[in-house]
């Protein structure tokens, strides 16, 4: 057989052993894709659609089912599976990678982001890809998409309008040092509790605010326990979907290409949804009973700027004025 005609075929995803497309994923049987967030989110309705489209235009090669709503651990145990390799595919935020790779959590630096736009132009970039594959030659794990996770914003029992207001707030955040910035310099306390526990956290005053995307605080119900929501838009977030070291060093040069031209259709259908609804949410959270709080944005910068910087935690100032520098 020609090396073209070769190479056709693999284009096709034909299941012939003898060019190596009966291997790699179809190895595995059913492969097992998980993250953290409800059957309602953009998120799911992404990596089932996207789950389908592998299997049909990799003729069964591909074949996933999705695991939602931390159905298989939390974010922490999701990403020790991937590198365990009891899990094969993750869609999550980059804290926990970023444990491995520290380059990556930079994009949780409080005001990296102007807006949506220029997050999703910087999964486009070329840092991003840099960032990226040198996180692939760490651990073998391959990120193949980035989506628009939401701008967060802080929720609480209590209102306020600046930085010094947060002065003394019990504020669950993530257990990732970056998440901690804003409210330590806004002399609040920062509580980690695991995403899948803060709804009783909240329920039961173990803290009294936490800040999410309006998506999240709508999809996690939490709106039914916090009575106030400040449009803080401390971090713009994003998140990525990962692929186990065992099944990428499997799949075909053909089957990475389907995988990564998929799952990025699918980080871009979900960005859409999301910055869609985002602009539809604060009317509803109003109707809903909460009040919305437009807050002095810029007292959170000089506070932030004044008691941290890039450097300070680890980070690289070269990625953040690249990064910075990106038009979208």
């Amino acid at each position: 057989m020609s090396r073209p005609a070769r190479r056709s075929i693999l284009a096709l995803g034909a299941l012939l052993p003898a060019l190596g497309l009966a291997r790699g994923a179809a190895a595995h049987g059913k492969l097992k894709w998980a993250h953290v967030y409800e059957t309602s989110e953009p998120f799911h309705r992404a990596a089932v659609w996207a789950s389908d489209q592998l299997r049909e235009r990799s003729a069964g090669a591909i074949d996933i089912q999705v695991f939602p709503a931390s159905s298989l651990g939390k974010e922490s145990d999701l990403n020790q599976g991937l590198r365990l390799g009891t899990i094969e595919i993750v869609t999550g935020g980059v804290a926990f990678p970023a444990r491995r790779y520290p380059r990556l959590g930079i994009s949780y630096y409080p005001y990296l982001f102007r807006d949506a736009a220029h997050l999703l132009a910087y999964g486009r970039s070329e840092v991003f890809a840099e960032i990226a594959e040198g996180f692939r030659a760490a651990t073998g794990v391959a990120l193949v998409s980035y989506a628009y996770y939401g701008t967060r914003h802080v929720s609480s029992q209590r209102p306020f309008g600046d930085c010094a207001g947060m002065a003394g707030l019990k504020i669950r955040v993530p257990d990732v040092a970056a998440y901690s910035v804003t409210p330590l310099a806004c002399g609040a306390n920062p509580t980690p509790i695991a995403f899948a526990e803060l709804y009783l956290a909240l329920q039961n005053n173990t803290v009294e605010a936490q800040e999410n995307p309006l998506t999240t605080i709508l999809a996690k119900k939490l709106f039914e326990v916090q009575k106030h929501i400040m449009l803080t838009g401390h971090v713009v977030d994003g998140l990525t979907t990962m692929v186990a070291p065992h099944v990428w060093a499997e799949l075909t040069p053909a089957q990475r290409e389907l995988v990564i031209e998929v799952a990025r259709q699918a980080a871009a259908q979900a960005s859409d949804e999301i910055r869609a609804r985002e602009a539809q949410l604060v009317d509803e959270f109003v109707q809903k009973g909460l009040e919305v709080h437009a807050v002095d944005r810029e007292s959170f910068r000089r506070a932030i700027g004044a008691a941290t910087s890039v450097t300070s935690l680890g980070y690289e100032q070269r990625d953040y004025d690249r990064i910075t520098a990106i038009r979208s």
